[in-house]
């Protein structure tokens, strides 16, 4: 499993081609907390860490 650091920027296992990759906001355990940048800094959402992969 790559390692994710807050600050980069991710996609989803199933991430459609047309949605931009989101930011990852925070990490705690197995849980992320990731955003679009268009949506503002308090809209965010919760996702399990095995569900994310860094943005090529």
């Amino acid at each position: 499993m790559e390692l994710l650091h807050p600050g980069s920027f991710v996609r989803l296992r199933d991430h459609p081609e047309d949605l931009p990759p989101f930011q990852l906001i925070r990490r705690r355990g197995t849980r992320c907390w990731v955003r679009q940048q268009a949506w503002g800094s308090m809209v965010h959402l919760e996702l399990p860490y095995r569900r994310l992969t860094a943005a090529a």
